[in-house]
């Protein structure tokens, strides 16, 4: 078995009888070693306090009188938002159960960044034993940002936080940062596309997030992001789909459409209503999907032996910014 996304932190975490990712004291101890976190030697004694004490036993209850006696606020604030994400994990035991919860209408105030935190772990899990590289890129777009290229014929997906690092320094680091103040042009940015010939590059390469996908109707990666949502959605509600790239909508019948993304999601509600949609407002669609349910009684009746579209979009910035909560969150399912 290939290994894959060592970053993700599977090492920390343990599988229960379901197959869902229980919260370790290990999981917690990584977030609480993080840099806004662990305490410097200046930190005040009641910091290095709380530090060990949450170390020794990362489930312990801090009383709101340990935050105020650290004299450092912003620090204070730091252990109050980690404090927060702890507390939401052991409520909810496992981290799906936890990921579900944010989206279930209760108010949480968790950094977006560690969501995308959890939701690079929880594919980790789903993902364990898959050797199609293109499908591990392909769920980069659930945790990653991603940068997109049109024109020239041309849809390349890539990584939007190494597109800016590289436009910055060029690939050459704080050299390139130094050639960069200096003020001499840096060259554009290039990162090797990810084919059916070349893939293997990916597994030294999984954890760096360097590899572009094309994107086009034609080619792997879209039915490959396909084959992710359907295990992605399996491994959530134990419903199993069929998802199909497609590229159009034309059905009398259209009764459910979920959009990954805001855009998307905007330009479907606006087609489903019957609005007129300007052409560049067309152009941001990216991909779309029929979904199937393969037993139809897991839909609700009014969706029972109709498909499901899905679109996939890019903003005004031309980025895609995924929601895989609205998957499981909008997704017509018989709740009985």
């Amino acid at each position: 078995m290939m290994e894959f996304w060592k970053s993700a932190g599977m090492h920390l975490v343990e599988r229960d009888q379901n197959g869902w990712l229980k919260v370790t004291p290990d999981y917690l101890r990584a977030y609480f070693t993080r840099p806004e976190i662990h305490p410097v030697e200046e930190s005040c004694k009641a910091e290095h306090a709380l530090f060990e004490k949450i170390m020794a036993d990362p489930f312990a209850d801090i009383s709101p009188e340990e935050l105020a006696a650290i004299a450092d606020k912003d620090a204070a604030d730091n252990y109050g938002v980690i404090l927060r994400f702890r507390d939401h994990l052991k409520q909810n035991g496992t981290l799906e159960a936890a990921y579900m919860a944010l989206f279930s209408g209760e108010q949480i105030s968790i950094p977006p960044m560690f969501i995308d935190q959890m939701v690079h772990l929880i594919l980790r899990n789903i993902l364990e034993g898959e050797e199609d590289a293109i499908q591990l890129r392909a769920a980069e777009l659930f945790f990653r940002e991603q940068a997109v290229t049109t024109g020239d014929d041309q849809l390349m997906l890539a990584d939007q936080e190494i597109v800016e690092m590289r436009s910055e320094t060029g690939g050459f680091g704080g050299l390139g940062q130094l050639i960069a103040e200096a003020g001499t042009p840096m060259r554009d940015v290039t990162l090797d596309v990810l084919t059916e010939d070349n893939k293997s590059l990916y597994w030294e390469r999984s954890d760096q997030f360097d590899t572009a996908i094309d994107f086009r109707f034609t080619q792997a990666a879209p039915d490959a992001l396909g084959r992710v949502i359907e295990k992605w959605i399996a491994h959530f509600l134990g419903i199993e789909t069929r998802i199909t790239a497609m590229q159009s909508i034309s059905d009398e019948r259209w009764s459910w459409h979920i959009g990954c993304d805001m855009s998307s999601n905007k330009i479907l509600n606006a087609l489903y209503n019957g609005e007129e949609v300007e052409e560049r407002e067309l152009y941001k669609i990216l991909a779309l999907y029929r979904l199937e349910f393969l037993n139809p009684t897991d839909a609700v009746a009014s969706v029972r032996g109709k498909p499901v579209y899905l679109g996939v979009a890019m903003n005004d910035d031309k980025k895609l910014i995924f929601k895989p909560q609205n998957l499981l969150t909008n997704l017509p399912i018989n709740r009985d």
